[in-house]
């Protein structure tokens, strides 16, 4: 620490900080205008000029370093005349506003005079409000769009007067390569550019710190409100995880929260319509239906479904009732359709299923390599990191069938086709072996099964790989150097991975790349799944899975400790996952459904299916902030829960992060958090005792006395950005690398070595198309939350992509609609020609209910998870004639 004097107080702060930061951290604030902590600063604005005792002339206080003894001035005579001349003279010429320039204006009670021109205002963006007769030229925009974001919309033109700040070439922002991300918008301090919902609601009166509700990286933010309605979202500066930073979703998208259509009371099923009930009656009614169908076919007739976008607690608590109230091990979450199996892959070969490392590692890896996940659309502040990494100097290596963003910046870009990533991964392997560019230290210690993997390997040269994968051969060479000599080596892989019927297997071969080459265990170096949703990972380590209990602990081996935990017997049979609960609806064994936060009939596959086996239930309770399609088409019982800006409780992120989650405005309605509901369920049917929560808090509690690895996670020691798990004990700082001298298993673990078997989905003569799914930047999943903001206005609906070739040889054109069939049903959606596909392959989103997508999809699984391979179905496609 350092000693310095600021306006004769002396303080102790940080080797390294500036003076400005000295400043902030006792408590001195001077106005600034060109100076934001995200990006390196310039001193342009002169605002910040202090006085520093022996120095010739004042100093910018955001770009000098603190000395031992230092002694500043900031308020001098001197210094205060300066500021006030600079201010007046943007007095001058900026027009009213709100923002930290005028604020400093009115404190030195200096007027604007000058009205805004109204060809300097852009109203092009749905959430930017441009206006540049307020730009000051601070050049900010453009310094935190490219050194935060990466993306360069922002770049000043001509000079002297007729300088202007414009988005790419000129166009209007809406129309610009601007992502949304409001990172400009944030940073400006003048008004320029400014969140439009600040214009129409006002400024927040107070910010509550909260954590992202949309993808699994869990980014921190500051929810402003104002009479009890959020009017503005920023990230919050010092979150670990996303660094003062924010995606158009996390930023913007929180209008659904007072969307015209959510439903905010209970309602029961009452002939075609629904008929609004008490919450008395509606737990009474679950309760009474739940008991009878228990009593008349056994409890195994019942299924439960947690849920990703809920929190901790609510999935803990959900879990419990199915186990300890209806006496079921039919639990699962959305954890089945995505990352099953990674956890699978990863828990089988490391002990451990879950990231390895943290996203810290990004800033450490010398390659990075990412595989089958288009991180910059779903996972965009991770996506940032990765490119701002390879724009200094990490390798960055890109293995997807899409040219996605990453891919188009990567030095290697290895584009197979759809289905085929094991094989690829197998040759990869093999490569290394040739080479023997394996680490043997590491190898020698911690690896087993070296010579069945070598030996099946042997089948997979890279010739036959590039063949059948269209890729050159010697790519597959080349990144197996690379992640063989450039270490350490950073693996993130996503849903292209593991929507696939060989998903675990190929999850494994990526583990076994990090194996061979040593790529394990140190800092920047590690395996890492991209988790899809906010709570994805916390639902299934909750429990929410038939086979494991909290802590992701297998149901077998942790019976008695959980017995003891809840006083109660848990059921001995084994419990079905989703996808095995819709067989045994369709085949009659299943009779009742409880889905929480999920919207089972339209983001499963082979649509049509699902809609005959849910439609076969007696009980459908949908627990829902809107009227789901599976409410719609099948709910008997609709109960209303908070959005998690009106409850508390954790998520846990991708990188094995839990987090806390603030309540920021009142609820709304009549509706309760998921946890309350379940356990006034629990309550009706005889089971108050176990479930008498009365907070998050308490519930969070009893999970870490109940999961040793995170019993030192306390909601005190939560609050400031968070812990990662393995957490055992109060004084543990937690764990940002797993693996580092063993496995979660034992010493060593053991590679894996598949077989490869091909998809019953590859095209055919009469389904010539490959059709990949997959999101897109402005819409998350099945759109309940985006769908319901001025998302919609940037991503409208789903789109179909198909390359250039294929468009001209089939006579169709961007903006066609084409019906696109397969063996299981069919959508309707318009064209959009890209070359970011290959021929005789389509990429397709599935966030609406007006295409329904998974009309299309099928039911071919992963043979250990069951996870649908929604990565490929062979499809025709028919352009229709406009009418």
């Amino acid at each position: 620490m350092t000693r310095v004097t600021i306006d004769d107080l002396a303080i102790d702060v940080p080797e390294g900080d500036t003076i400005l930061d000295a400043m902030n951290r006792a408590g001195v604030r001077l106005p600034h205008l060109c100076h934001d902590v995200r990006v390196a600063p310039i001193g342009a604005c002169r605002l910040c000029l202090v006085e520093v005792a022996g120095a010739v002339r004042p100093v910018a206080a955001c770009m000098t370093p603190i000395a031992e003894g230092m002694v500043v001035a900031t308020h001098t005579p001197a210094i205060e005349t300066g500021r006030r001349a600079i201010l007046g003279m943007l007095a001058e010429r900026i027009p009213d506003g709100e923002s930290r320039l005028h604020d400093a204006l009115r404190a030195r009670g200096l007027a604007t005079a000058t009205a805004s021109g109204p060809a300097l205002v852009d109203d092009s963006h749905p959430y930017i409000r441009v206006d540049m007769a307020k730009c000051i030229d601070c050049f900010l925009c453009e310094r935190i769009c490219r050194d935060v974001q990466g993306q360069d919309t922002w770049h000043a033109t001509l000079r002297g007067d007729a300088q202007r700040m414009v988005p790419d070439t000129g166009a209007p922002l809406g129309h610009s390569s601007c992502v949304s991300c409001g990172a400009c918008a944030d940073a400006c301090p003048s008004g320029a550019l400014e969140d439009r919902s600040l214009v129409v609601l006002g400024r927040p009166e107070r910010f509550t710190r909260t954590t992202c509700p949309y993808c699994g990286v869990g980014c921190e933010l500051e929810v402003g409100t104002r009479d009890d309605r959020i009017v503005q979202i920023r990230p919050a500066l010092d979150a670990p995880v996303n660094k003062g930073h924010l995606c158009v979703k996390g930023r913007y998208a929180f209008g659904f929260v007072d969307a015209p259509d959510r439903i905010t009371y209970p309602m029961v099923r009452d002939g075609d319509g629904w008929r609004r009930v008490s919450w008395d009656d509606a737990i009474a009614h679950v309760a009474d239906r739940l008991t009878t169908i228990r009593a008349t076919s056994g409890p195994d007739a019942i299924g439960v479904l947690g849920s990703a976008r809920a929190t901790n607690e609510d999935n803990y608590v959900a879990q419990k009732l199915a186990r300890v109230v209806l006496g079921t091990n039919n639990v699962d979450c959305c954890a089945r359709v995505c990352h099953a199996p990674s956890a699978a892959a990863l828990a089988a070969m490391f002990g451990t299923g879950a990231a390895t490392s943290s996203f810290d590692d990004i800033e450490r890896a010398t390659t990075i390599v990412v595989v089958g996940a288009n991180s910059t659309e779903s996972h965009p502040i991770v996506g940032a990191r990765i490119r701002q990494a390879a724009r200094r100097d990490a390798y960055l290596i890109v293995i997807d069938p899409r040219r996605t963003e990453l891919a188009r910046i990567a030095d290697v870009h290895l584009q197979p086709r759809a289905g085929t990533d094991l094989p690829l991964l197998l040759a990869i392997a093999r490569a290394i072996f040739d080479e023997d560019l394996l680490d043997h230290a590491f190898v020698d210690a911690r690896v087993t099964g070296l010579a069945e993997l070598r030996d099946r390997v042997a089948g997979w040269p890279p010739e036959r790989a590039a063949a059948m994968c269209g890729v050159d051969v010697d790519r597959i060479r080349e990144v197996a150097r690379r992640i063989a000599a450039d270490r350490p080596v950073l693996f993130f892989h996503g849903l292209g991975l593991t929507e696939h019927v060989q998903g675990t297997d190929t999850v494994m071969c990526l583990a076994n790349l990090a194996l061979l080459t040593g790529n394990l265990g140190v800092p920047g170096a590690g395996v890492n799944p991209l988790r899809g949703q906010n709570n994805v990972q916390g639902a299934a380590h909750m429990g929410c899975e038939p086979k494991r209990l909290t802590g992701y602990v297998r149901l077998d081996d942790a019976r008695a400790r959980f017995e003891d935990a809840w006083q109660a017997t848990l059921p001995t049979a084994a419990g079905l996952d989703l996808m095995e609960m819709i067989d045994a609806a369709d085949a009659g064994r299943l009779r009742a459904l409880w889905a929480i936060g999920y919207d089972v009939l339209l983001t499963n596959p082979d649509a049509e299916r699902t809609r005959r086996a849910l439609g076969k239930l007696e009980l459908v309770v949908v627990q829902d902030l809107f009227l789901t399609e599976t409410a719609r088409a099948v709910g008997h019982v609709f109960l209303p829960v908070t959005s998690s800006f009106e409850r508390d409780g954790t998520f846990m992120n991708a990188e094995r992060r839990v987090q806390r989650v603030r309540a920021a405005i009142a609820p709304r309605g009549d509706a309760r958090a998921d946890w309350q509901i379940l356990c006034a369920v629990a309550a009706a049917m005889g089971h108050g005792a176990g479930f008498a929560f009365q907070s998050a808090r308490e519930i969070w509690d009893e999970v870490r006395r109940v999961w040793p690895a995170g019993a030192g996670m306390t909601y005190d020691r939560l609050e400031a950005g968070g812990l990662q798990w393995p957490c055992p004990s109060e004084d543990h700082p937690g764990t940002t690398l797993l693996h580092a001298t063993s496995f979660a298993g034992g010493k060593t673990a053991r590679l894996h070595a598949p077989d490869y078997h091909p998809s019953g989905e590859h095209p055919d003569a009469d389904y010539p198309f490959a059709l990949l799914t997959g999101r897109k930047l402005y819409q998350f999943n099945a759109g309940t939350m985006t769908d319901r903001t001025a998302n919609h206005e940037l991503q409208p609906g789903d789109v179909l992509e198909m390359s250039p070739a294929d468009a001209a040889r089939l006579g169709l054109a961007t903006g066609d609609r084409v019906r696109l069939s397969s063996r299981h049903g069919e959508a309707t959606l318009p064209l959009a020609v890209s070359d970011d596909v290959r021929d005789r392959e389509l990429f397709a989103t599935f966030h609406t209910t007006e295409v329904f997508l998974n009309r299309v999809t099928g039911r071919q699984c992963d043979a250990v998870t069951h996870t649908p391979e929604y990565k490929l179905t062979a499809v025709r496609i028919q352009g229709l004639r406009a009418t």
